[in-house]
C-alpha cells in the first residue's frame, strides 16, 4: 500500500525526546525479561529450588498485575499536575524498579527452599509493581507523543533500537557472575544485580526530565474516565482485542517453553557444564538483541509500503521459521548454529511489540472520536497486563513442562528422553501459537486510509470546540463588560 500522506511537521517528535523514550524502554525490554531468564539459572540450577514451584512463584506477582496494571493506567490517565500526568510516575516508579530488582538477588544464605520461594515472591511483588508504576505511563506517553501514523511506528521503533541495545548486555549477567572473582554464580548475581540497579535508575529518569506531552494542554478540560467503564470500553474495542490477542498468543507460545533452550543449551550442547554453556548463552542473547537493533531499519521501510498489519505478520512468520529451524540447528556437533533460529525469532519479536505500541496509538485516535475522550493508559495498562499475564501462565506451564520431561537438576547429565521432550515443546508450542497471530491479523481494519480519516475528524472537531470555546469567552467578556 503506497504512503498516502508525508509527516506534518508540527506532528514530527524530536530526536532528542525519542531517543530519551527509547532509553525508558531499556527495562521493559531488557531487564523485565532478565529476571524472567535469570530466575532458573540462579533460583533453580544454582540454589536448588524445584522448577514447577518456580514455575509457581514467577507466576504470582504477575498475576498481581491484573490488579496493578489497570489501576497505573486509570490513575495516570487522571492525573493532572504541572509535571504532566506521565512523566512524575516514570521517575518514581523507575528509582524503584532499580532497588528492587538489585533486592531480588540478594537471598540471604541457609534458607529452606520455602523461604527462598516466599523471599523471591516478596521482592519480585515490589519489582514488578514498581515497573507497572514506570512502564504503564511510559506507554501511554509513547502513544500520545505524535498524531501522525508514520511518526508513531518511528517512536516505537527508537524504543525498541535503545532497548535492544541494553539487551545486548543483558545475557553477558549469568556470565559475568561466574567471573572467577565470586565463589559461584549466587553470589556473582549479586554484585552484577546492583550494577543493573544504577542503569535502571538513569535511564528512567532521562524520559521522565527531558519527553513532553503534548496532550497534557488539551486534557486539563477533558472530563475525567471513569474505572471500570474505561476498562469495559477497551473490551469492548474489536479491533483492541485483535491486537491484544495477537500479543497474547505469540508471548504465551514462548512464555511456555520460556527457559527451556537455556535448558537444552546446557544440557544437549554442553553435557551440563554450565559454565561452558554460559558463553554460548551470552552471544546467543547478545545475537538476539542484535538482530532486534538490524530489524528497526527494514521495519520501518516495510511499514510504509504494506501497512503495520501486514508487516507484523511478515515477521510473525520469521517467527515460525525460525522455531522449526531448530530440529536441525540444536546439534551437538555444531552448537553455533542456534543463532539463526535466535535472529529469525528475534527480529519477529522486535517488529511484534514495536507494532503493538504504534497500533495501540491508532486505536487510541478511534477511540477518541468515538467517545470524546483520551485513555491511553488505560488501552495502555490493558495490553500490558494480557502481556504479563501470558507470560506469568507461561512460568507456570513451564515449570510443568520441565518436571514431565523427567528434567532433574541434581543430575550433570539429563536422559536421552528427557532432552527429547525438552526440545519437542520448545519447538513445537511457540510455533502453533505463532501461526494463530498470523491469522488473527487477517483484514485488519484500522488501515493507514482509515487511521487519516480519524485524524482528519479529529482535527476538525478540536477545531471546531476551540471556536465554540472562543466565542463563549469573548461573549463571556462583552457582558462582564
Amino acid at each position: 500500500m503506497p504512503t498516502l500522506r508525508q509527516t506534518a511537521q508540527a506532528d514530527r517528535i524530536a530526536f532528542a525526546q525519542k531517543l530519551a523514550f527509547g532509553f525508558g524502554m531499556a527495562t521493559p525490554i531488557a531487564f523485565v525479561n532478565a529476571v524472567g531468564q535469570l530466575t532458573p539459572l540462579i533460583y533453580n540450577i544454582g540454589l536448588g529450588v524445584s522448577p514447577f514451584m518456580l514455575g509457581i512463584a514467577q507466576m504470582i506477582p504477575r498475576l498481581w498485575d491484573a490488579v496493578s496494571d489497570p489501576v497505573a493506567g486509570f490513575v495516570s490517565d487522571n492525573t493532572r499536575s504541572r509535571w504532566g500526568r506521565r512523566r512524575p510516575y516514570i521517575v518514581v516508579g523507575g528509582l524503584l524498579s532499580g532497588l528492587t530488582f538489585a533486592l531480588i538477588w540478594m537471598a540471604p544464605e541457609g534458607l529452606t527452599e520455602r523461604s527462598l520461594l516466599a523471599f523471591y515472591i516478596f521482592m519480585t511483588l515490589l519489582f514488578y509493581t514498581a515497573v507497572t508504576i514506570m512502564s504503564v505511563p511510559l506507554v501511554a506517553l509513547g502513544c500520545e507523543m505524535s498524531g501522525d501514523y508514520h511518526e508513531r511506528t518511528k517512536l516505537f521503533a527508537y524504543g525498541s533500537f535503545v532497548g535492544n541495545v541494553f539487551a545486548i548486555v543483558t545475557p553477558w549477567m549469568y556470565r559475568l557472575a561466574h567471573m572467577d572473582i565470586f565463589d559461584n554464580e549466587v553470589s556473582g548475581m549479586k554484585a552484577v544485580g546492583m550494577v543493573v540497579a544504577v542503569i535502571i535508575v538513569v535511564s528512567a529518569l532521562i524520559p521522565g526530565f527531558i519527553c513532553k506531552e503534548p496532550k497534557a494542554v488539551q486534557v486539563q478540560e477533558q472530563r475525567k474516565v471513569k474505572f471500570w467503564p474505561s476498562i469495559k470500553t477497551t473490551f469492548r474495542n474489536r479491533t483492541f482485542l485483535r491486537v491484544i490477542g495477537v500479543v497474547f498468543l505469540v508471548t504465551a507460545g514462548f512464555s511456555f517453553v520460556g527457559s527451556m533452550a537455556n535448558y537444552i543449551t546446557i544440557y544437549y550442547l554442553f553435557d551440563g557444564k554450565t559454565k561452558s554453556a554460559s558463553s554460548l548463552m551470552a552471544y546467543n542473547g547478545s545475537a538476539w538483541a542484535i538482530a532486534g537493533l538490524i530489524t528497526v531499519f527494514p521495519m520501518a521501510w516495510i511499514s510504509k509500503r504494506i501497512g503495520k498489519a501486514r508487516t507484523v505478520q511478515l515477521f510473525v512468520m520469521c517467527m515460525v521459521v525460525g522455531c522449526v529451524s531448530k530440529v536441525v540447528c540444536y546439534n551437538r556437533d555444531y552448537p553455533w548454529l542456534v543463532l539463526i533460529p535466535t535472529v529469525l525469532i528475534s527480529a519477529g519479536m522486535l517488529v511484534l511489540y514495536t507494532m503493538a505500541g504504534a497500533l495501540i496509538a491508532d486505536i487510541c485516535d478511534e477511540d477518541e472520536l468515538e467517545h470524546g475522550v483520551r485513555r491511553e493508559g488505560s488501552y495502555s495498562a490493558v495490553n500490558s497486563w494480557w502481556l504479563k499475564f501470558a507470560g506469568s501462565t507461561g512460568f507456570l506451564v513451564a515449570g510443568g513442562l520441565i518436571e514431565l520431561t523427567g528434567f532433574d537438576e541434581k543430575l550433570g547429565a539429563q536422559s536421552e528422553s528427557t532432552l527429547f521432550w525438552l526440545r519437542f515443546w520448545e519447538i513445537g508450542v511457540p510455533a502453533v501459537f505463532s501461526l494463530g497471530a498470523f491469522f488473527l491479523l487477517q483484514n485488519y481494519p484500522l488501515t493507514e486510509y482509515r487511521v487519516y480519516e480519524i485524524k482528519d475528524a479529529l482535527a476538525k472537531r478540536h477545531a471546531l470546540e476551540d471556536a465554540v470555546d472562543a466565542t463563549d469567552s469573548s461573549g463571556s467578556h462583552t457582558t462582564d463588560g
